[in-house]
C-alpha cells in the first residue's frame, strides 16, 4: 500500500513569493486500487505525484510504501507523463527495456522481458520502430510498456492521455483497464475529466485549487464492470455513471467558484 498522511507542500514562486501548493493531504492506495485525482489547473494534483514519485520533497507530512518512507525516485514506481519522454534515438524496444539497462541486466533478458510488454500493450510489430515513427496514442503505450518493465509496485500516470483525440483516448483508457486487470497494480492517476475519473477509478478524489486539499472522494465500481463485461458504451450511458458525473461535477464547479470570490 502507498499511503499519503498529512502531506503538505509549499515552495518559493519565481517572484520569491511563498506558494502554498498542497495541504494537509492523507490517502491510500490499497494494493489493486486504482485512485484518481481530479481538479482544476494548480490544484496540487501533479505536486502530490511528484512528492510520491520521489521528485519533490515534502514541507510536512509523509508518503510510504509498504511501509517505507518515499525520499528519492526508485524502481518499485512507474511514471507515465501526459508527454511522452521517449528517446528518439532508440528503438521501441530499447525505450522500453532503458530502465533495465540501467539496473544491470543483460541484453538477452532486456530483450525479452521488452517483448513481453510489448505483446501487452499490443505494440509487439514495432519493436524496431523508432518514436518518431508512431502514433500519439502508440507512444503512450511504450511509456506504460517502459513504466512497466522494472515491475514497479504501483504506477503514477500524471494526464497520460490529455493529449490524444478523443477516440484514441478512450481506447487508452480500456488498454489501461486490460493491463490493470492482469497486473493488479497500485495506480494513480490524474486528469481533469470526470468521465475518464469515473471510468478507471476504484476511488475518485476532488481536489480544491490552491492549497489543494482533497474535498471529496467517491468509492466507484464501473472499472471493475468494464474489467468483468467489457462494454464500455452501457457504462458511460448507465444512470448510475451519469447521475455520479453530475455529482462530481457541481462539486468541482463549486470549488472554481469558491476559488475566484
Amino acid at each position: 500500500m502507498l499511503r499519503v498522511l498529512g502531506a503538505s507542500v509549499y515552495f518559493a514562486s519565481r517572484t520569491g513569493e511563498a506558494v502554498h501548493a498542497l495541504d494537509n493531504v492523507s490517502l491510500d492506495i490499497p494494493d489493486g486500487g486504482i485512485v484518481v485525482a481530479l481538479g482544476t489547473s494548480g490544484c496540487g494534483k501533479s505536486t502530490l505525484l511528484n512528492a510520491m514519485a520521489g521528485f519533490l520533497p515534502l514541507s510536512q507530512g509523509s508518503i510510504t510504501l509498504d511501509g517505507q518512507p518515499i525520499s528519492a525516485p526508485g524502481a518499485d514506481r512507474g511514471v507515465v507523463f501526459q508527454k511522452d519522454t521517449l528517446l528518439p534515438w532508440k528503438s521501441v524496444q530499447d525505450n522500453v527495456s532503458l530502465g533495465l539497462k540501467f539496473a544491470g541486466q543483460g541484453r538477452k533478458e532486456r530483450d525479452a522481458r521488452a517483448q513481453e510488454l510489448l505483446s501487452l500493450v499490443g505494440l509487439q510489430d514495432f519493436a524496431q520502430a523508432f518514436s518518431f515513427e508512431l502514433s500519439g496514442g502508440m507512444r503512450q503505450r511504450v511509456g506504460l510498456a517502459r513504466a512497466l518493465a522494472t515491475n514497479p509496485k504501483i504506477l503514477l500516470m500524471d494526464e497520460p492521455f490529455g493529449a490524444l483525440d478523443s477516440m484514441t483516448r478512450e481506447q487508452m483508457q480500456e488498454l489501461l483497464v486490460s493491463v490493470w486487470d492482469r497486473t493488479r497494480k497500485q495506480v494513480f492517476f490524474i486528469t481533469h475529466s470526470i468521465e475518464e475519473a469515473l471510468f478507471l477509478g476504484t476511488e475518485v478524489i476532488v481536489m480544491s485549487p490552491r492549497p489543494g486539499r482533497i474535498v471529496a472522494r467517491f468509492a466507484t465500481d464501473f472499472v471493475h464492470r468494464f474489467a468483468r463485461d467489457r462494454d464500455a458504451r452501457a457504462i458511460k450511458t448507465s444512470p448510475a455513471f451519469a447521475e455520479l458525473r453530475e455529482e462530481i461535477r457541481a462539486i468541482v464547479h463549486r470549488t472554481e467558484e469558491g476559488a475566484n470570490v
